[in-house]
């Protein structure tokens, strides 16, 4: 039988409540009282800096992206500074990653390596799916059309449990948000959208969510399947989130 990864929409969530949410999933999946999952949603404007950002990343320091109506946080992620705000999709994927992407010398663990190639893969599909050529751009990580990005990607394995994940860029909205820093560290590439590459306008991060789920779960080896009793019940033992 093929393992799940269940999904569930959040709606728009604040940074720090997905956050806290991640680490209380994470901390379940350790200890198998829910299966492989995927919280997909929207945030309202945040730059989050990764443990591997530079202070040139954010040439106008926090405060100023505080002063633009943003929060700044740092976060405990690989990779520099990005941006998440609405027209953006964001899933983050709580999986137990030794039985997604085993590795015999370190059974704890997992393939990190193999982990971002199948969140690449995923992201890409999703994106050709929609009308758009997207595809890698060594040696960055995400989801590239030409040398501009369309998609990031940012985890964290801790335990053996991913947390973070993926931002699609859906609507043209993040985008001016991206001008403010450099973008993931990555000084000759640029930032682009689904919308602004060609795909259909009405397109919503909601809208996009069960196929980026999908596209998830199948580059995982997985089933996708719809979140359950013990998935929703976590979920809200965490906190007041959307249902």
């Amino acid at each position: 039988m093929i393992p799940p990864l269940r999904s569930v929409w959040l709606g728009t969530l604040p940074y720090a409540t997905a956050w806290e949410l991640q680490r209380h999933l994470a901390a379940l999946r350790r200890d198998n009282a829910i299966d492989d999952c995927v919280l997909l949603l929207e945030h309202p404007p945040v730059f989050t800096m990764g443990r591997n950002g530079k202070p040139f990343h954010v040439p106008g320091g926090g405060e100023r992206l505080r002063g633009l109506g943003a929060e700044y946080v740092e976060v405990d992620r690989g990779g520099s500074v990005t941006f998440h705000g609405p027209g953006q999709l964001v899933a983050y994927p709580i999986v137990r990653l030794a039985e997604t992407f085993p590795i015999a010398a370190d059974p704890a663990h997992g393939d990190v390596l193999r982990y971002v190639r199948a969140l690449e893969t995923a992201l890409s599909e999703v994106c050709i799916s929609c009308g758009v050529a997207a595809g890698l751009r060594p040696p960055y990580t995400g989801a590239w059309v030409g040398e501009a990005k369309v998609a990031a990607i940012g985890v964290k394995l801790s335990s053996g449990v991913t947390q973070h994940g993926v931002a699609l860029n859906v609507s043209d909205q993040p985008l001016r948000w991206f001008a403010e820093v450099v973008a993931c560290g990555i000084e000759d590439g640029g930032v682009t959208s689904l919308q602004r590459c060609g795909a259909n306008p009405t397109l919503t991060p909601e809208g996009l969510a069960p196929l980026l789920a999908g596209r998830l779960a199948a580059a995982f080896g997985r089933v996708h399947l719809p979140a359950d009793g013990a998935l929703r019940a976590a979920i809200g033992t965490a906190g007041p989130v959307p249902a």
